[in-house]
C-alpha cells in the first residue's frame, strides 16, 4: 500500500474515531443530565403532591381525585397512592412511546429513573405515601434531537478537519510526486532536478535524489566525452580533422548500398604529387600547413553542398563524395579554381591532380574507387604545377552514358523547377504517394518495425520517386510538412489494416512549422491503437542544430504512445549536450558507423561505447545499412538491439519465403 494511501486511511480513521467518540460522549452526557433532572422532578413532584394530599385530612375520595388530576397532566408514567397499612388506594400507569426517537436509540440509551416517594400525613397521623414516576418518552425525543444537532455540528467540524488534512496531504504529496516523476524520468534516461520541499524529511530525500541525478549526469557526460574521443580515433584524420580512409569508405559504401538513397553519386579524388619531395623542399611544418589548407578548401566547398562527405584517404590523397550524380566534373573544376588561389602562397612546385568518377546506386565500392583512380592517373599524366587535369570515368557496370546522362536519369522529373512545386502539390492532393517497406529486426530475427520512406509520383505517368529526388526541392518549397503528414496518414492506415509496426521518417525542415507537432499529435490521438505501433524519427542533424524543436516534438508525441527516435546518428550524437532531455526511445546508427565494424576494432570500440552510453539513457540502439553477415554479427556483439539494411532485407525476405 502506498504511503499516501496509508496517510489517507490514518486521517480517515482518526476523524471517524474522533467523530464517533465525540458523539458518544455528548449523547451520554446529555442522557445523564436528563436522567438527573427527571429524578429531581420525580422527587419534587412527589413532595408537592404529598403536601396537597395531606391537606385533605384523610378524605380518600378527595385524595384519589387529586392524584388522578396530577396523572392526567400527561407527563407521568405512574402515580400511586398507598395507605399506611400498605393498601393501594390509587394507581394509574401509562406507557407512552417516543414520537421521534427510533427504537434502537431508546434501547441503546435507556433512561433509568427512581420514582419520587413522599409521606402523606394529617398532622402527626400518617395517612400513607405517594409515589411519582415521570414519563421518559419525551426525554428520549429531546435526547434524539440533541444528538442529531450534535452529530451535525461535529460532522461539519470533521469535514473542515478533513479539508485541512487534505491540504496537508497534498502539500506532502506534491514533493513526493515530483520525486516519483524524477525517478521515472531517470528510468527513461532524463536527468531532472526538482525543487527541494520545506518539509525537512522530504527535503533530505529530494536532496539525495538531486545529488544522485547530478552524479549520473556527470557519468553520462563523461561517457559522451569518451564516445566522442572514440569516434575521432575511429573516424578522423589526426592532422586535418577530416574523415580517415576507413570512415570515408564506409560512408561511400553506405551511400552506394542504401535502400532508399539517390540513384547516382560521385567521387572526386585529389592527390598532392610527389609529397615526399614537397616535404623535403618546404619542411615538415610547412607541408602539414599545406595539407591542412587543402582540407580547409575542401571543407569550404562541402559546406555549400548538403550531404557532401570529405576525407583524407592517405598521406597525399583526399577524397570528396557527392550524394548526387551529374556534378562530379563541375565539382572537380570548382576545386581546381579554389586550389589555384590557395596553393601558390606556399611556394615551390606543388602539383595537385584531380580525378572524378560517377556511378549509380548499387555499384560496388571497388568499381567506383577504381574508376576514380583511373581518372586520377590520367590527370597526373598531364603535369603542371598548380593546374588541375580533370578526367571523368563512368564504371561500365554503372551506366552506359556519360556524366550528363547520369544527371538526366537522376533528375526529379523532366519538368523545370518553376513548375515543380505545382507538381508536388498535385501529387500530395491527389494521393499519388505510397510507402516503401524495409524491415528492422532484433537479434532473434523478430520484426521491430518496418521503415517506411515516402515515394512520390511527381509525373502522373512517371515512376514513384525516392526522397533523395524530391526532398531537396520540397525543403525549398516548404512542402515537407505536408509530405510528412501524408506519410503518417498512410502508415496509420496500413497499420490499422494489418497490425504491422511501422516507422515514418520526418524531415527536419518540417519542425520549423509551428503547428506541425500539434497536428501530428492530433492525428495520432484519433488513431490511438495504431499509434501504439508507430515510430517517428528525425535526422540526427536536427537534434544537433534544432534541439529545442526536437525536444518539443518528443513531448508532443509522448502522450500518444508512439515511439520517437533519431536516424542517421553517430557523427554528432556525443556532442548533443542535452540528449537525455529529448524523450528518445531509440537511435539508429548511420550506415557509415556500422559499415566495416567487423574488420576495424576501433570502429567496434566506438559502437560499443555509443551503445553503452545510449543504454544508460534507456534508449534502444539500432544500426542502418548492414550489408553483410560479418558486420551484422559484429554489431550484435557490440550490443546493438536492431539492424536494418540490404543484408537484413534479404534475410527477412528469405525467412518469409520459407515460412510461406
Amino acid at each position: 500500500m502506498s504511503l499516501i494511501r496509508q496517510i489517507w486511511l490514518l486521517l480517515l480513521g482518526t476523524l471517524l474515531l474522533a467523530f464517533a467518540g465525540s458523539v458518544a460522549i455528548v449523547v451520554t452526557s446529555a442522557r445523564d443530565t436528563l436522567q438527573t433532572q427527571l429524578r429531581l422532578k420525580n422527587s419534587d413532584n412527589a413532595g408537592s403532591l404529598a403536601m396537597v394530599l395531606s391537606q385533605q385530612k384523610g378524605d380518600r375520595e378527595l385524595m384519589t381525585l387529586l392524584a388522578g388530576a396530577q396523572f392526567d397532566t400527561g407527563y407521568y408514567r405512574r402515580v400511586r397512592l398507598t395507605a399506611a397499612n400498605g393498601t393501594v388506594l390509587f394507581q394509574r400507569e401509562a406507557d407512552v412511546r417516543p414520537l421521534h426517537a427510533p427504537g434502537w436509540f431508546v434501547a441503546t440509551l435507556p433512561i433509568d429513573l427512581e420514582p419520587g416517594v413522599a409521606q402523606v400525613s394529617d398532622g402527626w397521623r400518617a395517612l400513607g405515601s405517594v409515589e411519582v414516576l415521570s414519563q421518559t418518552a419525551f426525554a428520549h425525543d429531546e435526547l434524539w434531537r440533541g444528538s442529531q444537532r450534535s452529530a451535525g455540528a461535529l460532522a461539519i467540524v470533521g469535514v473542515l478537519a478533513g479539508l485541512l488534512g487534505t491540504l496537508v496531504v497534498m502539500r506532502l504529496r506534491r514533493p513526493l510526486d515530483r520525486t516519483v516523476q524524477q525517478a521515472q524520468m531517470l528510468e527513461r534516461g532524463e536527468y531532472l532536478q526538482v525543487e527541494e520541499p520545506r518539509v525537512p524529511e522530504l527535503r533530505r530525500v529530494t536532496r539525495a535524489m538531486n545529488s544522485m541525478v547530478a552524479q549520473l549526469k556527470l557519468v553520462f557526460e563523461a561517457q559522451a566525452v569518451q564516445v566522442e574521443t572514440l569516434r575521432r580515433q575511429a573516424s578522423q584524420d589526426a592532422l586535418t580533422g577530416l574523415s580517415n580512409r576507413t570512415h570515408l569508405m564506409a560512408q561511400l559504401g553506405g551511400l552506394l548500398s542504401a535502400e532508399d538513397g539517390a540513384a547516382a553519386c560521385g567521387l572526386v579524388l585529389l592527390r598532392v604529387e610527389r609529397l615526399g619531395d614537397v616535404n623535403r623542399t618546404l619542411g615538415h611544418a610547412a607541408t602539414d600547413r599545406l595539407l591542412v589548407a587543402i582540407a580547409q578548401t575542401l571543407q569550404t566547398y562541402a559546406q555549400h553542398v548538403p550531404g557532401c562527405m570529405i576525407g583524407r584517404v592517405n598521406g597525399s590523397d583526399f577524397a570528396l563524395c557527392l550524394p548526387v550524380g551529374g556534378v562530379a566534373l563541375e565539382t572537380g573544376q570548382a576545386l581546381s579554381e579554389l586550389l589555384r588561389a590557395v596553393l601558390p602562397s606556399f611556394g615551390g612546385p606543388i602539383v595537385v591532380a584531380v580525378g572524378a568518377a560517377e556511378a549509380r546506386r548499387g555499384v560496388s565500392l571497388g568499381a567506383l574507387v577504381a574508376a576514380a583512380d583511373m581518372a586520377l592517373a590520367r590527370a597526373e599524366s598531364g603535369g603542371g604545377e598548380v593546374a588541375v587535369e580533370i578526367a571523368v570515368e563512368s564504371p561500365a557496370v554503372s551506366f552506359n552514358g556519360g556524366a550528363d546522362d547520369a544527371f538526366k536519369e537522376s533528375a526529379p522529373a523532366h519538368f523545370g523547377e518553376a513548375s515543380w512545386r505545382e507538381h508536388m502539390h498535385e501529387a500530395l492532393v491527389q494521393g499519388r504517394v505510397r510507402l516503401a517497406s524495409f524491415p528492422v529486426v532484433d537479434t532473434a530475427g523478430t520484426l521491430l518495425h518496418l521503415e517506411c520512406p515516402l515515394r512520390v509520383q511527381l509525373d502522373p505517368n512517371g515512376a514513384f520517386e525516392v526522397a533523395a529526388h524530391w526532398l531537396p526541392l520540397a525543403v525549398r518549397s516548404r512542402l515537407t510538412a505536408a509530405a510528412d503528414e501524408a506519410a503518417l496518414a498512410l502508415a496509420l492506415e496500413a497499420t490499422e489494416r494489418d497490425g504491422m509496426p511501422r516507422c515514418v521518417n520526418l524531415s527536419p525542415a518540417s519542425l520549423l512549422d509551428s503547428g506541425f507537432a500539434s497536428r501530428l499529435r492530433g492525428r495520432l490521438m484519433v488513431a490511438s491503437q495504431a499509434a501504439l505501433k508507430l515510430s517517428l524519427e528525425v535526422n540526427e542533424t536536427a537534434a544537433f542544430e534544432q534541439f529545442d524543436l526536437v525536444q518539443e516534438l518528443g513531448r508532443q508525441l509522448r502522450p500518444t504512445g508512439a515511439r520517437f527516435g533519431l536516424e542517421h546518428a553517430g557523427e554528432q550524437l556525443g556532442r548533443i549536450d542535452r540528449l537525455f532531455e529529448a524523450s528518445l526511445d531509440y537511435v539508429k546508427l548511420d550506415a557509415a558507423v556500422a559499415h566495416g565494424v567487423a574488420c576495424h576494432p576501433e570502429r567496434a570500440a566506438f559502437v560499443t561505447g555509443m551503445v553503452a552510453m545510449l543504454h544508460g539513457l534507456a534508449i534502444q540502439v539500432m544500426a542502418e545499412g548492414v550489408a553483410n553477415e560479418a558486420d551484422a554479427l559484429a554489431l550484435w556483439a557490440c550490443g546493438v538491439d536492431g539492424l536494418t539494411g540490404p543484408w537484413i532485407s534479404a534475410q527477412h525476405a528469405a525467412a518469409a519465403r520459407r515460412a510461406g
